[in-house]
């Protein structure tokens, strides 16, 4: 019985180590959370993606303009360059081709970005 507990043990560090462990190339994601308020509001650059594929890019309240697919990369760098603080708050349709959404989610992990994926709250 106690072999059988040592394989266990073995197989328990194995898993524990190993899911510790992740590649460079992760997307690193900040999931918003429902209800939680902050004291002060950083300043949101937003892209949106309709269900035609064509991105849009606002910053604060400003009017969403719209953006070719080949400059994504340097209307969202431009936009984080003139404030740090700033991070992407990305709304999507939900019918979209995914490898879309991975364009933005590639471009805000490659320059090293804040990003959020803009939910909508279920209905009840």
């Amino acid at each position: 019985m106690s072999s059988m507990t040592d394989i266990i043990f073995l197989l328990l560090i194995f898993f524990v180590i190993s899911s510790t462990m992740s590649s460079p190339s992760d997307i690193k994601i900040n999931l918003p959370q429902s209800g939680a308020k902050t004291s002060s509001k950083p300043v949101v650059a937003r892209v949106s993606i309709d269900e035609n594929g064509l991105y849009y890019i606002s910053k604060g309240g400003e009017q969403a303009v719209a953006v070719a697919e080949e400059m994504l990369d340097s209307y969202i760098t431009g936009i984080v360059a003139q404030d740090t603080s700033t991070f992407i708050a990305l709304h999507a349709d939900q019918n979209i081709p995914y490898k879309q959404v991975v364009k933005v989610l590639d471009i805000a992990n490659q320059h090293k970005l804040k990003l959020v994926i803009a939910t909508k709250s279920p209905e009840k």
